[in-house]
C-alpha cells in the first residue's frame, strides 16, 4: 500500500482513534486500520468516498474496529474537540486558501499530546512542474501555492501544533508528475510515456529493491514533505507521543 505518512513514525497504536482529513479513497485509513486503530476518513470528493466506503467498513468489521468515511471539509470538521489521538492531512494544504484556518480545525479535534502528520508537495518538485506549464496549478482543483516547510511549520505553530519531525516521500513520483505536466494534465493519461511510467510505479510498490531505492532517492528529489507535529498541552509543555 502506497502511503505518504510513516504510520510507525506517527506512532499509531492499537485502540487509538485516527482521523484522515482529505482522505481521498482512504489509503491511510486502511493502513492505520491494519495497525489496530479506529479510523475515520473525511473528504469533499463524494465519488472517492463511495469507491472505498464498503471495503473500509468490511475490513474494519473483520478487525473488530471502527472504520468510516465521512463527507465534509477540513474547515468545519463534524467532530468534538480533542476526540482523536492521531490526525493525518495529506496533500490538502496546497489546495486551500486559508491553510492556517484548516490547521486550527485539525488542532481542535486532536487531543492534547496527540500527534499529527501534515504532508505537502516539496517546493523543488512544484517549481519543476511550473517551469513546463501552468496547467498543474491552473487546472480545476489544482494547487494554489508553493509551500516552504517553514511556512507550513509556522502555520501549524499558530494553531498550537509544535513540529517534532520532518520526513520525505515518493521520489519515484517526481518524474511521473513531471511527465504528466509535459504531456499536459488534461491529456496526460493518453500519453504513452505516462502510461509506461505508471506501470513502473505499480511494479515499484511490489519490489523491495525499488522501495529501498526510493528511500535513498527521497533525500535527493522527494515529491512530498511530511511534517510531524504534536498538540501542545495546556501548560505549553511538550510530551513525546506514547
Amino acid at each position: 500500500m502506497l502511503l505518504t505518512v510513516d504510520l510507525e513514525r506517527l506512532r499509531v497504536r492499537s485502540g487509538e482513534r485516527l482521523l484522515d482529513a482529505g482522505c481521498g479513497e482512504g489509503r491511510h485509513c486502511f493502513g492505520a486500520l491494519e495497525r489496530g486503530a479506529h479510523v475515520v476518513g473525511l473528504d469533499l470528493d463524494l465519488a472517492s468516498l463511495k469507491a472505498s466506503a464498503d471495503n473500509l467498513r468490511r475490513r474494519a468489521a473483520e478487525c473488530g474496529r471502527l472504520g468510516a468515511l465521512v463527507h465534509g471539509n477540513a474547515f468545519r470538521l463534524p467532530f468534538a474537540d480533542g476526540v482523536f489521538d492521531k490526525v493525518i492531512c495529506s496533500e490538502v494544504m496546497e489546495h486551500v486558501h486559508d491553510y492556517r484556518g484548516a490547521a486550527r480545525e485539525l488542532a481542535r479535534v486532536t487531543r492534547p499530546g496527540g500527534c499529527l502528520a501534515v504532508t505537502i508537495p516539496t517546493a523543488t518538485s512544484e517549481h519543476f512542474y511550473l517551469r513546463v506549464g501552468d496547467e498543474y496549478f491552473e487546472s480545476p482543483g489544482g494547487h494554489i501555492r508553493i509551500f516552504r516547510p517553514r511556512q507550513l511549520a509556522l502555520g501549524l505553530a499558530d494553531a498550537g501544533l509544535a513540529t517534532i519531525g520532518v520526513g520525505f516521500a515518493h521520489a519515484l513520483h517526481t518524474p511521473y508528475w513531471l511527465l504528466r505536466s509535459i504531456a499536459g494534465l488534461p491529456r496526460a493519461d493518453e500519453n504513452g510515456l505516462v502510461q509506461i511510467y505508471r506501470r513502473f510505479l505499480l511494479l515499484a510498490t511490489k519490489s523491495r529493491f525499488l522501495t529501498r531505492l526510493e528511500g535513498v532517492l527521497n533525500y535527493c528529489f522527494p515529491k512530498s514533505l511530511i511534517l510531524y507535529a504534536e498538540k501542545r498541552h495546556p501548560t505549553g509543555k511538550k510530551r513525546h507521543p506514547t
